[in-house]
């Protein structure tokens, strides 16, 4: 697999969309009920990289699939802790987009100073389980019935790993421009996508 990865841009929004679309619309891996539409996701990607990265996987020159992290949640003390997603065009699943994204997304989070990844997945979804687990990341828990859509209760599990040693006075993390702009982020998109 011949791949570049970069940062998202606005301008991805309807590649995203494509991906992202169908799993609204056609599963229940994701739990919002409709997909957004193309100025929502601009404004998701924007917001979201104001402090933490959006990788796209690019082939041809199309976006085949996209991996970003969020804050855990959002008082202060979580600040360390990221939760990680990753989605794949549908024709280009099984092939190592997956872990290409989040090695990489993994790798961009540790240079900016981050010491913890949960990743959320709704069961049973055998395929993101094995990429979670491929990855290092161990099953913490769930919670059943949380979520409902098309008529049924839906559990989710949670997978989490440690990116870093966590010591006793961390340091902040890096701004996500901040961790851009150092040659270990751009050696660990280079070598990720090789």
């Amino acid at each position: 697999m011949s791949v570049t990865l970069r940062l998202a841009t606005e301008d991805d929004a309807d590649a995203v969309l494509a991906i992202y679309a169908p799993v609204v619309r056609d599963t229940a891996i994701s739990f919002e009920l409709t997909p957004p539409d193309a100025a929502e996701v601009r404004s998701r990607i924007r917001n979201l990289l104001a402090h933490a990265p959006w990788l796209v996987c690019v082939d041809g020159g199309s976006v085949i699939g996209y991996a970003y992290a969020a804050q855990f949640r959002a008082r202060p003390a979580y600040r360390f802790t990221m939760e990680s997603t990753v989605y794949v065009h549908a024709d280009h699943r099984g092939r190592g987009v997956g872990r290409t994204l989040y090695t990489a997304l993994f790798d961009c989070l540790r240079i900016q100073g981050f010491l913890g990844v949960i990743g959320g997945i709704t069961l049973p979804n055998a395929a993101s389980v094995a990429l979670h687990e491929s990855m290092g990341m161990r099953r913490v828990g769930s919670f059943e019935k949380c979520g409902f859509k098309f008529g049924a209760w839906h559990a989710v599990g949670f997978w989490e790993m440690e990116l870093a040693p966590h010591a006793a006075e961390p340091r902040e993390p890096m701004s996500l421009a901040e961790a851009a702009a150092t040659p270990q982020w751009r050696d660990a998109l280079e070598r990720v996508a090789r």
